[in-house]
């Protein structure tokens, strides 16, 4: 009865808000980053691009959910949900499932551990090795900003108790006016990361941009060089007087041996992991070990692979850094139905067995553009 009978994938495109992106005054030219991040000019694709909803279902009738990255591969997600059926899911090695694209991997690890949950009459957080948290402080976020838009959007989270706000920015971006305009609308009520996604390349350049800019206002800086440039996070780190984080992405081809070279080098302050559940605990042990904090990162996803990520930070024992769990922020809906419960800027852990989520269908219907079934 725990034999995998049928998974269903529908393909959904969920609008972000209105606003809730980019300022329209902001044009983003850097086409190769627009490219390997599927964002566009204006940011609207970042969001309005498709995803899977997966669901998969077992010989007694208990059905496991789960979500895919933006843009997934429709034929690799096909070949896998082929591969997986009639397989046992209380024999597969949960660790190592049978899929190699890192973009649909969680999808199926998502919905083997909420029907396993299901099943065993637990929490996902539970199969993860133990929650060590409820609640799971989380970031307000937006991309790319004029600076009075910037203030707003801070302005925005810190109302809804968020402790903490994340921008996206370029090279481009004048990160000190918003600063400014943050500390004059905001005083001492919320905390900024700036995340350039490696666009300020170099050590110089990352310098420039924050001469002038407040330290009592930052919580840090997320990936402002290239990764390669160890040594030069190292510096900034003590330059700037500022805490220094690494994302590590799974779903974009990162490995978790590029976290190595931080560590041996003391590089960083602590780091930012999204990707598979298993891994990422991995991943936050490690930095553990390191004596660093963590945080759950994320794609402006939908309330499936936020509620997976709330499990993931849960059962992850240093992950207390404000999470990337916002798309009540960004999405027009999360396709559950019950929201996931904020309270002062933190999302609450469900406590029913599995994800502890129902897939509202009414919504799946509204935004489905195909489906597949095997």
């Amino acid at each position: 009865m725990t034999i995998i009978h049928s998974i269903k994938a529908t393909e959904v495109v969920v609008p972000a808000k209105p606003g809730s992106l980019n300022s329209e005054e902001v044009i983003d030219k850097d086409a190769a980053f627009a490219q390997k991040f599927l964002t566009g000019e204006r940011w609207t694709e970042f969001a309005n691009q498709p995803k899977w909803i997966l669901e998969i279902t077992l010989k007694n009738g208990l059905t496991g959910i789960g979500e895919t990255y933006r843009s997934a591969s429709k034929e690799l997600l096909y070949e896998a949900m082929q591969t997986f059926v009639g397989q046992d899911v209380l024999k597969v090695n949960w660790r190592r499932l049978p899929v190699n694209d890192q973009r649909i991997y969680e999808a199926f690890e998502t919905a083997v551990l909420d029907v396993v949950g299901k099943l065993l009459n637990v929490p996902v957080a539970q199969l993860l090795g133990g929650a060590y948290r409820d609640r799971i402080d989380c970031f307000g976020w937006t991309g790319r900003r004029t600076p009075e838009e910037a203030a707003q959007k801070a302005f925005e989270a810190m109302q809804k108790g968020h402790k903490a706000f994340k921008f996206k920015c370029s090279d481009e971006d004048p990160v000190r006016l918003w600063t400014e305009e943050i500390k004059k609308k905001c005083g001492d009520g919320i905390k900024i990361l700036l995340d350039p996604n490696q666009r300020w390349t170099d050590v110089d350049t990352t310098l420039k941009l924050m001469e002038g800019v407040e330290k009592d206002i930052m919580l840090g800086l997320e990936d402002p060089i290239l990764h390669a440039d160890v040594v030069g996070f190292k510096y900034l780190r003590e330059k700037l007087g500022i805490p220094m984080y690494r994302h590590i992405s799974l779903p974009y081809t990162q490995d978790i041996r590029d976290m190595i070279a931080f560590v041996r080098a003391d590089a960083v302050d602590g780091y930012n992991f999204n990707g598979s559940a298993y891994n990422c605990v991995l991943l936050a042990e490690i930095a553990h070990l390191e004596g660093k904090s963590c945080w759950r990162g994320s794609e402006v996803d939908l309330g499936i692979s936020e509620t997976m990520g709330l499990h993931i930070a849960a059962a992850s024992v240093n992950c207390t850094i404000p999470s990337d769990i916002f798309g009540e922020l960004v999405r027009e809906d999360d396709l559950l139905v019950q929201p996931i419960r904020f309270e002062n800027g933190a999302a609450l852990v469900p406590q029913g067995v599995g994800l502890g989520i129902e897939l509202d269908r009414e919504a799946l219907a509204k935004y489905k553009i195909s489906e597949m079934n095997a």
